[in-house]
């Protein structure tokens, strides 16, 4: 029955999750939870799936995910006992694997990337084809879960608590579940309905109107159009290279001892231009998804990025406003589009 299978309680370490002030705005640091900010989205899918008799009683989770979804999920897999099944790319972190393992998960790559969506459209792909052999598995859609940004209500709550109002909120774009919901929550139930949304992708990513192309970082950018990315909910989109990134996560480091990977770097670069130029008084909140653990192979590898001429030539501390993407996507590094963007799927 049903009723059988309310969720016990979340685990105590997911949220709650503290507040640093850094160089004129508020960082959330997400990194504190087990796998990142993405635990709240995967145990939160998986209650309200198996509240619903959508996954029963050890039944299998089949997902996609470049990797903080898949450590969620594996979280949610031990404490609900539900085999977990991670599909991914050879992009994935060896750090990431191995944890993913060591908690119970299987993990299964792709070997080539779809001629259209690259990577990320070979796992939906592949997933597919694993929720046909696995009789009674679920998949969480992570992509179109409107689930997904639901699972941010308690982010948002928190930051009002820790912060009250503020004006300006960044966070990065992949699934659109924490940019959107935690945005939605605060206009709603917060009285903060003047909130401006900022935010922040990757060059070569398909959300806000640029063709796809190959991409480097992973955490956020995409490949697909998410259906859960509200784009009416965003007043100002910026776009960042992975050599800003990787800049912007290594001073972090070096200067606040907080930081993160891809993700982090991206939003930290975008939070600390806004709070030089907006107006004195304007109070900011910037989203860490994760902290720097996974990423000791990629962003703070000295040898990677120097294969990946991350640490070579200037790189822009201001980004150049565009109005719509008119340059080869290499070029697209550190721009911003002040009107609301969007694509059509």
């Amino acid at each position: 029955m049903i009723g059988k299978l309310q969720p016990a309680a979340a685990p105590a370490a997911v949220g709650n999750t503290p507040v640093l002030r850094i160089d004129g705005y508020w960082a959330k640091l997400e990194g504190f939870n087990f796998g990142g900010i993405k635990d709240r989205a995967a145990l939160h899918m998986v209650e309200q799936a198996r509240n619903r008799g959508e996954l029963r009683p050890g039944g299998a989770i089949v997902e996609s995910t470049s990797g903080t979804l898949g450590l969620g999920l594996a979280l949610a897999g031990v404490h609900y006992g539900h085999p977990v099944h991670v599909v991914t790319d050879p992009g994935l972190e060896p750090i990431v694997e191995r944890m993913l393992a060591a908690h119970g998960a299987r993990v299964h790559l792709v070997r080539e990337p779809s001629p259209v969506g690259g990577w990320q459209q070979a796992r939906v792909d592949e997933v597919g084809r694993r929720l046909a052999r696995l009789p009674g598995s679920w998949c969480p859609d992570q992509y179109h879960n409107p689930d997904n940004p639901a699972a941010y209500a308690g982010l948002a709550a928190e930051l009002a608590e820790q912060i009250g109002t503020f004006d300006v909120l960044v966070c990065a774009v992949g699934t659109g579940g924490h940019s959107g919901g935690i945005a939605r929550a605060l206009r709603g139930r917060h009285g903060m309905r003047a909130l401006e949304l900022v935010g922040v992708d990757s060059v070569a990513s398909t959300i806000f109107g640029l063709p796809a192309g190959p991409r480097l970082m992973r955490g956020l950018g995409s490949s697909i159009h998410p259906g859960n990315v509200d784009h009416a909910a965003y007043d100002e989109i910026h776009w960042v290279g992975p050599a800003e990134a990787v800049r912007s996560a290594r001073r972090l480091a070096g200067r606040q001892f907080a930081t993160g990977g891809w993700s982090v770097g991206a939003v930290a670069l975008v939070a600390d231009w806004l709070a030089r130029t907006r107006p004195a008084g304007t109070r900011i909140v910037a989203v860490f998804p994760d902290g720097p653990q996974r990423y000791f192979d990629t962003v703070f590898n000295d040898e990677y990025c120097a294969r990946h001429g991350l640490l070579e030539g200037p790189v822009p501390d201001a980004p150049r406003a565009v109005t719509v993407p008119g340059e080869p996507v290499a070029a697209w590094a550190f721009r911003r589009c002040a009107a609301r963007v969007g694509v059509s799927s």
